[in-house]
């Protein structure tokens, strides 16, 4: 069996990122990304793949893309959704993004290990807000803001069950 999991950091204004880099520095989000997806296979796009300086170590990468010819050092390459899920196997799966990879796998995700950054920032890749009836939230720890860092929160949610 597998459980898709989302893990992404969120603006208020719904960026996740601007010229492939994230559009804040949250090393406490970055830790928690680290312990959360360690060990487990990551589907991801290949931009958000190209942003990191080498592959992150401990996880596998699987690169989802539209580029037959595209390859990798470090990363599984997939081209549609079932055969990257085939290729991460059973478990659990952590879904990184970026935008359109999300949107690709929004109905299979079970949870969303979201941080919110409380601010509204400039950016050329977004994702809707998680609110509508399919989501509850399950648990909330709140960050204020310091050292010139916005406020943020990290939040859990999980699909309601029909």
């Amino acid at each position: 069996m597998q459980t898709i999991t989302f893990h992404l950091a969120r603006a208020a204004n719904g960026v996740i990122g601007r010229d492939g880099q994230l559009p804040w520095r949250l090393p406490a989000d970055l830790k928690r990304f680290k312990a959360q997806t360690m060990g487990k296979p990551m589907v991801m796009g290949r931009k958000t793949f190209e942003s990191f300086p080498s592959p992150l170590p401990g996880r596998r990468h699987i690169v989802l893309t539209r580029d037959a010819c595209w390859s990798a050092e470090g990363a599984e390459v997939a081209h549609d959704v079932d055969g990257a899920l085939a290729l991460a196997g059973p478990g659990e799966i952590a879904v990184i993004g970026g935008a359109e990879i999300f949107d690709l796998f929004l109905s299979r995700a079970a949870a969303v290990e979201l941080t919110e950054v409380h601010l509204d920032a400039e950016g050329d890749a977004t994702v809707a807000g998680f609110e509508s009836l399919a989501w509850r939230e399950v648990s909330r720890e709140d960050h204020a803001s310091e050292e010139g860092r916005p406020a943020y929160s990290f939040v859990r949610l999980e699909r309601r069950r029909g």
